[in-house]
């Protein structure tokens, strides 16, 4: 017997499924968590019930791709379970009418009944079963509350029914369900939500997102720097002379010592430049990349239980629309900052195709997940903070040229931005530090390994030959466009299975600082990792997956081409100064922007 759990983005559903069946999911103060349906059991009175987690959706004529897995999953429930956030009963109960004309079993969880009891809603949960002829309880979903009470209410609910009507006649009838059960008493406006209304406002949203982003973002930077010292550290001191007895053990100079140790020095390890699978593979993975990647996951899940991704996507909606977009867009790309992969597979919320290929290509071709990020600062930042400032304004001024490039070139239309804004919620520090567990092993299952093969490949195409017989072919390209040696082939080869892999290699080629500037750009251009690629067609289909991959190859080509020739013919200074005055023309159209918007507040006033 199938139980659906269906309700509207970010009612807690994720919650509610995990509390019942015991699977580990990821649950998150942001409308879109759920993008495919999970799967679980439930054992009640020794009996089996399969539980489904299914997407959120507002109606049942879908729209996004999230909609349509939800609308298409109905007919397989034989009871449907319908969560709604309590807090904002009047339009959730428009989908329970909707869900209603399937003449299914039906029960109905007011969700975040401790929230509606702090703002004070109270509703008759009595009257409301009466009227909706189903059962109702109330839960928590943070911390299971009530949820006990389900799988009975499950069981022995009866088939309900209402049959089909206009929106407008649905509507009046959902006001005045609401009308009768529901009632709200005066209270004082809390400093949470004021502080929640200050970051949406339309002057002060967009520089207080912009100082909340960037110090954290400095934050995990500094911190990661520190824990690769202590790593590297302890890698020193504990982790070489084990290698050095195995070393000892296949023979200097003999085939595997070069493939899994690489190039040990006299005075020991370098673990940068090694080339081993032990050396630098491990340590890239471990020593460098983990910090970064623990720090971001961190961060990242307070923020987006906390509540503000939905705020950002809001303040950064007027400017997205400039290439295309609208502000959830923001969400695929914030995700893409820790991993492309989940990133991409944020774009089946987005509503028109347009969106998903504009959100997809620009993601895929600007922004570096974390363990890359990480690597940028390994690789650049050591030369200097001014190449870090290159690097990133590049990235910046290209997302900004691509995406108008985009808007004008790819057909349809941006749809009006209508997005859920959560109340702001303390994390759960339980669900925090499952959900950090929870992806620092998707990182170790997905990433890891491609750094080991990548770091295996190389070295396997370096004593083969093959990367010199590749340099020569592609040396027009490499050398002559890029400005780059023959040996970058290499890491350029061995992004396609691992970005961060790939500027690992970059490290003991001696490039300069111009040349590792432009590596390190063109590397993030370029196509995508493996995994990432696999995940765009399935989720941008062959046609439109081709057609970005040769976007992503064009701006490459153009991209470092360019920056090559900027930094033959100026000095860094002046290249440093022309992409900051094209940052200070984006502000400025930003500025703008916000100054026309608090013209019209001031007018409507």
């Amino acid at each position: 017997m199938n139980i659906l759990l269906m309700g509207n983005p970010n009612v807690g559903k994720s919650a509610i499924f995990s509390h019942l069946t015991g699977v580990s999911i990821q649950t998150s103060n942001y409308p879109g968590t759920t993008v495919e349906y999970t799967k679980g059991s439930m054992t009640y009175n020794k009996q089996k019930y399969t539980v489904i987690d299914v997407p959120g959706t507002y109606r049942l004529n879908p729209e996004s791709q999230a909609e349509q897995v939800a609308t298409s999953m109905l007919d397989s429930g034989d009871i449907l379970v319908n969560v709604v956030d309590a807090t904002n009963l009047e339009r959730n109960l428009n989908l329970t009418l909707q869900l209603m004309k399937y003449k299914k079993p039906m029960v109905l969880v007011l969700n975040m009944w401790d929230d509606a009891l702090r703002k004070g809603i109270e509703i008759n949960v009595e009257k409301l079963e009466y009227l909706l002829k189903m059962p109702v309880i109330t839960t928590n979903g943070v911390t299971g509350e009530g949820v006990e009470l389900l799988p009975e209410k499950c069981i022995t609910a009866k088939p309900t029914y209402s049959p089909e009507m206009t929106p407008a006649t649905r509507w009046q009838k959902v006001g005045d369900i609401v009308g009768q059960v529901q009632n709200l008493s005066k209270r004082k406006i809390s400093f949470t939500e004021k502080l929640q209304d200050l970051t949406i406002h339309p002057l002060f949203g967009l520089p207080l997102a912009s100082v909340v982003l960037f110090v954290l973002f400095k934050g995990i930077v500094f911190a990661g720097e520190q824990m690769t010292q202590m790593t590297e550290a302890l890698f020193h001191r504990y982790y070489t002379p084990l290698l050095l007895k195995f070393g000892d053990f296949l023979g200097k100079g003999s085939f595997w010592y070069e493939v899994l140790l690489g190039t040990i020095g006299k005075s020991g390890i370098h673990y940068e430049s090694a080339m081993g699978v032990l050396t630098t593979g491990i340590f890239v993975s471990f020593g460098i990349v983990f910090p970064y990647i623990l720090l971001f996951y961190i961060v990242f899940g307070f923020l987006e239980d906390l509540g503000y991704l939905p705020r950002v996507a809001v303040i950064m909606d007027k400017m997205l629309h400039r290439i295309g977009l609208h502000g959830y867009s923001v969400i695929p790309m914030f995700l893409a900052c820790g991993c492309n992969v989940p990133g991409l597979m944020a774009l089946r919320n987005l509503e028109t195709r347009r969106e998903r290929f504009i959100t997809g290509v620009i993601t895929c071709t600007v922004i570096p997940c974390m363990a890359q990020t990480s690597l940028i600062f390994k690789a650049v930042g050591e030369r200097g903070n001014v190449y870090v400032t290159l690097v990133f304004l590049t990235l910046a001024t290209v997302w900004a040229v691509l995406g108008v490039f985009l808007k004008h070139a790819v057909r349809g239309n941006t749809p009006t931005l209508i997005l859920e804004i959560p109340p702001y919620r303390i994390p759960n520090f339980k669900n925090q530090v499952k959900k950090v567990w929870m992806r620092l092993k998707c990182f170790m299952k997905e990433a890891v390994p491609y750094v080991f093969l990548g770091v295996f490949l190389m070295n396997i195409l370096h004593v083969t030959g093959v990367i010199d017989i590749i340099g020569k072919a592609l040396s027009p390209l490499i050398n002559g466009i890029f400005g780059l040696p023959a040996e970058t082939v290499g890491a350029l080869i061995i992004g396609t299975v691992r970005k961060d892999a790939a500027l690992a290699l970059l490290l003991p080629l001696g490039l300069t600082d111009i040349q590792m500037v432009i590596a390190v750009v063109v590397l993030t251009l370029y196509i995508p990792c493996v995994a990432t690629v696999t995940v765009l067609f399935k989720e941008l289909g062959v046609k439109d997956a081709l057609k970005a991959l040769g976007v992503m190859f064009i701006t490459t080509v153009v991209t470092g081409g360019g920056l090559n020739l900027l930094c033959r013919i100026y000095t860094l200074k002046t290249v440093i100064f022309v992409e900051q005055a094209l940052a200070f023309i984006l502000i400025y159209i930003i500025s703008s922007m916000f100054k026309q918007k608090t013209d019209e507040i001031s007018e409507a006033l």
